[in-house]
């Protein structure tokens, strides 16, 4: 059965009670401290992506798929000072239930997109600046496409690329464009043969204009693909670049894909693969070769089911990986973890285990990182109130 990001949404509400919980235990010489407790209040709760971070470093921001004054979400950021709310969704048509992280432009407005409401409940594309929040598109859920989960990416226009996980002409949902208020464009439909069926990562830009992405499901085994579109005079061409089978290359693949410094991409599956217990997922490197893609495991991942990394990977600035993992390590709880290069091998350093109490449970959360080398996240569910938590892991 097929586990979506979803069906993981934990929408209790409770009091008021907003915490600056801090508590660290050391693990393999790293820190592990807790930022935020959400309450399911005022203050948000069950997060389901982790963060980006302004260039000066002094915050992040995220969103919380739950809480808020409506119940419906919020967007926030996180300061040394604590959280403040930028945007409390009403489930309405300002949109409800934010599952993706956000991106920010480099005048410093954020860009997200919500799993619910706008104009026709299927969710919606938006904006937030200094004056509150602007959406931006509101999907039908019919040709349009409806439902997104993941990340969007935009270009040097200023165009915003994403995926929603249904709708579209084939019900399997569509990569998209938004050019401006209400100007969207469908790039493609997902549904066709064995081209893949709903993404729920969002895509990869290259400086030549293709698009670059993953499919949970579909595809020639049906435990999901990864995609290139190509733009023509004609419109979009896909290419697939890999068809997951569920082997040593795992399958369902969640998360997105990330260039490094040298073009090749990377990305992960969440179950299979060769680890232990059944497997993980797998780490993959695409490199490419004579107008082609090759595909290769770098490193697979222990666990079982789709207990994996559900969001994507994360390179600093000397080429190592870092990433989260949903629901496996010793107590089932979840993962922060590290893949370093030499010289072509990648060695695995677990950097926390979760408890599954106060320090989190369940982590869907991208990572990123400060000048100092302190990685950020979130994790769904645990903390104080189990409503999840913000983390900080402290080399």
């Amino acid at each position: 059965m097929k586990i979506t990001l979803t069906g993981k949404r934990v929408l209790a509400l409770m009091l008021l009670a907003v915490l600056w919980f801090i508590s660290s235990v050391k693990v393999q010489a790293q820190t592990f401290t807790v930022l935020h407790s959400f309450t399911g209040g005022r203050d948000g709760g069950n997060p389901l992506a982790g963060f980006v971070m302004d260039p000066a470093e002094q915050n992040v921001y995220g969103t919380a798929s739950s809480g808020g004054s409506h119940e419906a979400g919020i967007v926030f950021r996180l300061s040394i000072h604590g959280e403040t709310i930028l945007h409390n969704f009403t489930g309405g048509a300002d949109g409800g239930t934010p599952e993706s992280s956000l991106i920010m432009d480099a005048a410093g407005n954020l860009y997200g997109t919500t799993y619910s409401g706008g104009a026709y409940g299927y969710g919606v594309v938006y904006e937030i600046t200094s004056h509150g929040e602007t959406v931006l598109y509101s999907f039908t859920g019919g040709n349009d496409g409806g439902n997104p989960e993941a990340r969007l990416a935009m270009d040097a226009a200023g165009h915003l690329y994403g995926t929603t996980m249904y709708g579209g002409n084939l019900g399997s949902g569509t990569v998209f464009e938004i050019t401006g208020k209400n100007q969207e464009t469908v790039l493609y439909n997902f549904g066709a043969a064995n081209d893949g069926a709903q993404p729920v990562s969002g895509v990869t830009l290259d400086a030549a204009g293709n698009v670059y992405g993953t499919t949970s499901q579909g595809g020639l085994y049906s435990y999901g693909i990864i995609f290139e579109l190509s733009p023509s005079q004609s419109g979009w061409t896909e290419t697939i670049l890999h068809n997951f089978a569920l082997g040593s290359d795992g399958g369902t693949p969640y998360g997105g894909l990330t260039f490094d410094k040298s073009g090749n991409l990377y990305g992960t599956s969440t179950q299979g693969g060769t680890g232990a217990d059944g497997g993980g997922g797998a780490i993959f490197e695409l490199t490419p070769s004579n107008g082609s893609w090759v595909f290769n495991v770098i490193y697979g991942l222990d666990g079982w089911g789709v207990s994996g990394t559900f969001r994507d990977i994360m390179f600093d600035a000397s080429g190592n990986i870092f990433a989260t993992t949903h629901c496996d390590g010793v107590n089932n709880a979840g993962t922060v973890y590290e893949l370093s290069n030499s010289g072509g091998t990648w060695t695995y350093n677990q950097l926390y285990t979760f408890e599954g109490g106060k320090d989190g449970l369940y982590s869907f959360s991208n990572l990123v990182q400060d000048k100092k080398g302190n990685l950020y996240g979130t994790t769904n569910q645990g903390g104080a109130d189990g409503n999840g938590v913000i983390f900080r892991v402290t080399p």
